[in-house]
């Protein structure tokens, strides 16, 4: 897309970022609100093994329904002339992504429960 003029590196870091802020900072808040709030999670555990569940589906959801069923299986993300792009989500971005969110997410729930219990206390 860049060599070929449809966009500039520097616009694609911006919607990266713009884009990252606006899917993980509203996950990362609401998800220990409802673990705290709605579930009842009183604990550092119980906290954290909720949070990771809810991330693990959320997880699961996107890399089986979004990366491989609709984008990897459907015609519905087909754009003519860029044949030569696909797949569009190549294995090494995959793996990437799995990796990434079997370790990040609970990362994120430890240090989510672990600061919230500290505050708790």
């Amino acid at each position: 897309m860049v060599e070929l003029g449809y966009t500039t590196e520097k616009d694609l870091k911006r919607n990266f970022t713009i884009s990252g802020i606006a899917l993980f900072v509203p996950m990362i808040i609401l998800v220990p609100i409802m673990v705290y709030f709605i579930n009842g999670a009183s604990d550092f555990w119980s906290a954290f093994w909720q949070m990771t569940a809810i991330f693990m589906i959320g997880n699961l959801f996107d890399r089986l329904f979004i990366d491989e069923f609709w984008v990897g299986h459907t015609k519905a993300w087909f754009i003519p002339g860029t044949e030569d792009l696909m797949p569009y989500i190549p294995v090494k971005v995959k793996i990437k992504k799995w990796v990434g969110n079997l370790i990040m997410f609970p990362l994120f729930s430890a240090i989510i429960a672990g600061i919230a219990t500290f505050f708790m206390k």
